[in-house]
């Protein structure tokens, strides 16, 4: 764990003020590994429910993981939870509650905190999510991915189309806000089908919609073995299109790349996140990102559970860290910030980077030239264009 006495020494940058933190918490199990998920997750085969004894030791390692971490980020209060995995509704409602307590009784929670939970349909139960809810969490996201069977087959889902809609029906009768993650460019997928998807989705009234385009990841079973018939660009580009009008003749603005909310219902959490503010995470290959007055440190965990849990428990959670390079930060910043349709203020930049105005001047000149970035030298906001290209966007401040 980095000393903190010598991260408040003096250095190259010179933060103003410190971003918003949030945390994250990683629950690594799931009921079987998707062919094209490349997170940190590991197939649990004992059923649709952790052992109590698992999820005990697994809550004992969080505990001392945070508390091993608090002298990192004494005093500032946590803007938003986000609880992901793997799958975490593979812990009992109970157990759930009972990590919310640890954390509350650990943490300064702001006042609204927004507290979200990955879901899957395959681990479903009548009255489940309520008990979430009860637990403490406020926004349930829900990974249905599909509602074809015969493509959630091939997408290596554990779930059906069925259980995927009682799952959406119950969390719309528990939650205020909830998200479904949908996937689109799918093995064979047509533009009707795809049509066919997102009348069932939109027919719930979900309060936020996260679409992604299924890509082939490196390291993943889809690597080596890539399905077939998938999209063209031309045809995923005209989905991607059909996604934005739909959602949009219905109130759901795309505020970010892959999502779209209703006003209000914007996530909070990953909003934080493309704002390039701080968050600390804990659990078997968590990353963090926290900011000190003159410093950025970055943090992994130890990946493997059962190394996380007995590292976690001698206090050394951590596998590695790094201070972010002076040179890194413009990139990483516009990595994130580009992602939101309305962009960021410049200041914020400067806020959250520590770094002066001239740092990425060329790269907004050359931005600008190629109609890839607004003209308002006050805010950073992609153009249509851009936010279309955004990769090439993006890639401009690599060597700001």
């Amino acid at each position: 764990m980095a000393d903190v006495i010598k991260l408040m020494r003096p250095g190259t940058l010179s933060l103003a003020a410190l971003p918003p933190l949030s945390l994250y918490v990683h629950l690594p199990w799931c009921l079987r590994k998707c062919p094209y998920c490349d997170f940190n997750s590991h197939e649990w085969q004992g059923g649709k429910e952790l052992p109590a004894e698992t999820a005990r030791e697994y809550l004992a390692a969080l505990r001392a993981d945070l508390e091993a971490a608090l002298p990192l980020i004494w005093g500032r209060p946590v803007v938003s939870i986000f609880i992901g995995g793997g799958t975490p509704s593979l812990f009992a409602p109970e157990q759930i509650a009972e990590l919310i307590s640890d954390l509350r009784a650990r943490l300064p929670l702001e006042p609204g905190c927004e507290i979200t939970l990955e879901a899957n349909p395959g681990t479903f139960e009548r009255d489940r999510f309520k008990g979430f809810r009860e637990a403490g969490v406020t926004r349930l996201s829900i990974g249905v991915q599909s509602f074809d069977d015969a493509k959630l087959k091939a997408l290596g889902r554990v779930h059906n189309a069925d259980q995927a809609k009682a799952a959406i029906a119950e969390a719309a009768d528990c939650f205020e806000t909830f998200n479904i993650d949908l996937m689109y460019a799918l093995p064979g997928q047509s533009l009707d089908e795809l049509a066919l998807e997102l009348d069932t989705a939109l027919a719930y009234a979900p309060p936020h919609l996260s679409v992604y385009h299924l890509t082939i990841e490196p390291n993943t079973v889809f690597a080596t073995r890539p399905p077939e018939q998938l999209p063209d660009p031309d045809l995923a580009s005209e989905m991607l299109d059909l996604i934005t009008a739909r959602t949009g003749a219905l109130g759901m603005e795309r505020y970010e790349v892959s999502a779209y909310a209703k006003p209000t219902h914007r996530c909070a959490h990953n909003l934080n996140y493309w704002q390039f503010g701080d968050y600390l995470g804990i659990g078997a290959g968590a990353h963090s990102k926290l900011s000190f007055p003159h410093r950025v440190l970055r943090q992994v965990r130890w990946r493997e559970p059962a190394a996380y849990m007995a590292k976690a428990a001698e206090g050394q959670a951590v596998s590695n860290e790094n201070e972010v390079g002076r040179r890194e930060l413009p990139f990483e910043f516009m990595l994130n910030a580009l992602r939101l349709r309305e962009g960021v203020p410049l200041t914020q930049y400067l806020e959250r980077t520590g770094l002066p105005p001239s740092s990425i001047a060329k790269a907004l000149e050359q931005a600008r030239a190629k109609g890839l970035l607004e003209a308002d030298p006050a805010r950073l906001t992609p153009t249509a264009r851009g936010f279309d290209f955004l990769s090439d966007l993006q890639s401009l401040f690599l060597d700001a």
